[in-house]
């Protein structure tokens, strides 16, 4: 019961903090549930997420605050830290360097941080790792188009990489299978061909 006021008191604060709301941070009850938040965040500017509009399911352990929210991204997203695949986030504020005294806030702080600053050698996604760590300039037009198309980024989507992805949706595949089994050859063609049929 002490848990659920405390994330009644969070909310509350978040809704008033005009600060988060103009960096791009809120979080919302879902079906009046206190123990299930949705948060949002925009991608920061220094990041190939510029701009996209970035979702969160955050469950509310019955031992908060003593235990970290359990949080995932529901938007796909390309990200070291972040599996491709489950949205499930590798930082250590929700793991093992969780305080009581951390807050939502404090949660939703460090993973819009984390998009600008990944762990590479702290994977989540192990591929992304590897693309991230051995072609830094091809993880970053892949995860800016993750977020321009999972995330409605801003810009438009990078024309050799909308070709490919073309190309395979002819073929009768579905642009989301299409765009992930190229991001994981490093969009060549032919290999996610093979790995498709």
């Amino acid at each position: 019961m002490q848990s659920l006021k405390r994330v009644q008191r969070e909310v509350r604060e978040l809704a008033a903090s005009k600060d988060l709301a103009q960096g791009g941070l809120t979080v919302e009850v879902v079906d009046g549930n206190l123990s299930h938040l949705h948060g949002y965040l925009r991608g920061p500017a220094d990041s190939p997420y510029d701009g996209a509009c970035l979702q969160l399911d955050i469950e509310i352990p019955e031992n908060y605050p003593f235990s970290p929210p359990v949080c995932k991204f529901i938007t796909r997203i390309w990200h070291p830290n972040i599996s491709s695949q489950t949205g499930v986030i590798c930082l250590d504020v929700l793991k093992e360097n969780w305080a009581a005294t951390m807050t939502i806030r404090t949660v939703l702080l460090s993973i819009q941080a984390l998009l600008t600053v990944p762990e590479p050698k702290d994977p989540q996604d192990a591929v992304v790792a590897s693309q991230y760590m051995k072609n830094p300039a091809l993880f970053n037009r892949t995860a800016r188009f993750w977020a321009q198309h999972f995330a409605e980024g801003p810009g438009e989507k990078e024309k050799e990489l909308q070709l490919k992805v073309s190309k395979l949706c002819e073929m009768g595949v579905d642009r989301d299978t299409v765009i992930s089994q190229l991001s994981y050859v490093d969009w060549d063609l032919d290999r996610a061909i093979a790995n498709i049929f």
